[in-house]
């Protein structure tokens, strides 16, 4: 397979990958899926099939929070749907097992962040944040004593966000 033949098969595997998760996702996702945890593209062919597919506006970017999200165009469905056959099948079937087995582990990653940084007096602020379709539903600041615990709350709030919004939605709002 020649290069240009290789390039066509690799924006294909992108533009099916994001049309399966059926999700904007950020380039960090798309990178860890489709090189870090899978094989299927080198990371910098990955990095420059996403900016060929911008261009050629098979996907397109909209940013939220200084974050760009990556979706699949109606033009991209369609250039999909003619070419779909270029995908090798066992990647295919790769991507739709993954995608099946990790869509909400994903998704996750994504609509619940959290960050945390030093503040001059030594305590931690720890910003909890839920994204929902590209929208901030909840940005949640806490200053904790030390970085141990910065991690922790980390840690708790990618298991627990949805809980715990839920429960400050009922306390405020209901």
């Amino acid at each position: 397979m020649d290069y240009a033949d290789n390039s066509i098969v690799n924006k294909l595997i992108i533009l099916f990958f994001i049309d399966k998760m059926d999700v904007p996702l950020i380039e960090r996702t798309i990178l860890e899926v489709c090189y870090y945890q899978n094989p299927w593209l080198e990371y910098m062919d990955c990095v420059q099939t996403i900016v060929s597919l911008l261009e050629t506006g098979f996907i397109y970017k909209t940013t939220h929070d200084n974050v760009a999200y990556y979706s699949i165009t109606p033009d991209g469905r369609a250039c999909l749907s003619h070419f779909y056959s270029r995908i090798p099948a066992s990647i295919r079937a790769e991507i739709t097992d993954f995608v099946k087995e990790n869509r909400a582990v994903y998704r996750r990653k994504q609509e619940y962040s959290t960050s945390y940084k030093l503040n001059p007096d030594k305590s931690y602020t720890c910003t909890l944040k839920i994204v929902d379709s590209m929208k901030t539903t909840l940005d949640l600041k806490i200053n904790v004593p030390n970085k141990e615990i910065a991690k922790e709350v980390a840690k708790k709030w990618e298991t627990n966000a949805a809980q715990i919004y839920t429960m400050l939605y009922e306390q405020l709002v209901d």
